[in-house]
C-alpha cells in the first residue's frame, strides 16, 4: 500500500492511503490520524489500511491525490539517522575534501544522525542564506522501521522495515568540511530534509526489493536536464539490514525511526561514474560529478545549486511509472 500524510495545517499532516497510480487517495482518519501513530500500532493498523487500500483501487469517485499538498509522509520523527552505503561516494567526497580513505569504511558503516524536527515537503522551497554556502541535493532510499530492539543483528532487521521513500538529503558542502574539521560530526551543514509524497510498504515494489536493496534507478533532473540515473541495488556496500543493525548496536530505535542509504553513486569500470550526457548514468549529488571534473581537468566546472534552480527526485517502476511520487524542489534565497 502507498500512505502519505496531507497538509492540513497541523505539525504532523493527516493520513491518507494513495492509489497505486497516485491519482487518488481516501482518508484514514477512523484508523489512524497521523502516519506515526501508524508506525507505534502497526499489528493493528496495517490490516485496516491495507484494506482501505484494495477498495481504493476500484473507487473512481475517491478524492484526487495532488502530490503538491503533501508533505512529508513523516513531517517530523523521532529519529533521522542516515548512512553511507555507496562507499563510492565516500571515496570521492573525501577526495574533494582531500582526506584519506580509511580501509575500515569498506567494514564498518558511516551513519549520521541528522535533524528530524522538521522535514521539508516534497514540493516545499530549499531554503538558504547564500549561495556560497554550496547547496547540493543527495538523492537516496530511506526506510522506516516500528520497534527495532537494541542490538538486533542484520539477519533480523529486514523484519522491521515497514515503509520505504525517497529523500533529499540537502548538503551545504562549503560548510561540511570546517565543520566536520572541529572532529563533532555535521549539524549547520545538514539542513531539513525532503522526503517523497509517498512512503509504500516492500510488497508494492514486487521483485525489485529484495528483502535488504531496491534495484531501480534513482532519477535526478536539475532545471529539467537528465542529471542522473545511478542504480540503487548496484553498490551499495552495506545494505538496509545492515544498515539498521547498525543504527541500533547501541539503542533502541522507536517506531518511526528512519534510515537513509546515503548518496545512491554507481563506479564505472572500477572508477568514478561517467554524467547522463556521455552515456554513464550520471550522479545522485553535485560533489560527486565536480570530483570527478577535478580529478578529469584539475577544477569543477558544473556550479552548485544556485537560486532559482530546480531540482526533481523520483523512481519509476519497470513499467514506467512512478512509484512513490517526485520531489520537485526549488532553491530559494531567505531573508538575513
Amino acid at each position: 500500500m502507498k500512505l502519505a500524510s496531507l497538509k492540513d495545517g497541523s505539525r504532523d499532516g493527516r493520513l491518507v492511503v494513495v492509489s497505486r497510480d497516485l491519482e487518488r487517495c481516501v482518508s484514514a482518519d477512523h484508523v489512524a490520524g497521523t502516519m506515526q501513530a501508524v508506525l507505534d500500532d502497526w499489528p493493528n493498523a496495517a490490516p485496516a489500511l491495507e484494506a482501505l487500500a484494495r477498495d481504493l483501487e476500484g473507487n473512481a469517485d475517491a478524492d484526487r491525490f495532488d502530490q503538491a499538498k503533501a508533505a512529508s509522509p513523516l513531517p517530523r520523527a523521532y529519529q533521522w539517522a542516515d548512512g553511507s552505503a555507496y562507499v563510492n561516494h565516500v571515496e570521492l567526497v573525501r577526495k574533494a575534501r582531500g582526506v584519506e580513505m580509511p580501509e575500515s569504511f569498506y567494514r564498518d558503516p558511516l551513519m549520521y544522525q541528522g535533524g528530524s524536527d522538521t522535514f521539508l515537503g516534497p514540493r516545499d522551497d530549499i531554503p538558504a542564506e547564500s549561495e556560497e554556502f554550496g547547496i547540493d541535493l543527495e538523492a537516496e532510499v530511506a526506510v522506516v522501521v516500528d520497534d527495532t530492539p537494541l542490538g538486533i543483528k542484520a539477519g533480523n532487521a529486514g523484519s522491521h522495515i515497514k515503509l520505504i521513500m525517497l529523500v533529499n538529503d540537502v548538503t551545504l558542502r562549503s560548510i561540511t568540511a570546517p565543520e566536520l574539521a572541529k572532529g563533532f560530526g555535521f549539524f549547520q551543514s545538514k539542513p531539513s530534509s525532503a522526503f517523497s509524497p509517498v512512503a509504500v510498504t516492500p510488497d508494492e515494489l514486487g521483485e525489485a526489493w529484495d528483502g535488504a536493496r531496491l534495484h531501480l534507478p534513482m532519477c535526478v533532473d536539475i532545471n529539467g536536464e537528465p542529471f542522473g540515473r545511478a542504480e540503487a541495488g548496484v553498490d551499495m556496500v552495506f545494505d538496509f539490514p545492515q544498515l539498521i543493525a547498525h543504527a541500533a548496536r547501541t539503542r533502541h530505535l522507536s517506531a518511526g525511526a528512519i534510515v537513509g542509504s546515503g548518496t545512491i553513486s554507481n563506479r564505472l569500470d572500477g572508477g568514478p561514474g561517467r554524467p547522463v550526457g556521455e552515456g554513464g548514468v550520471g550522479y545522485s549529488c553535485l560533489a560527486e560529478v565536480r570530483t570527478v571534473e577535478t580529478i578529469r581537468n584539475g577544477v569543477p566546472s558544473t556550479p552548485f545549486l544556485r537560486f532559482g534552480d530546480t531540482v526533481k527526485i523520483w523512481m519509476n517502476d519497470k513499467r514506467g511509472n512512478s512509484i512513490f511520487g517526485e520531489i520537485e524542489q526549488t532553491v530559494r534565497q531567505i531573508g538575513v
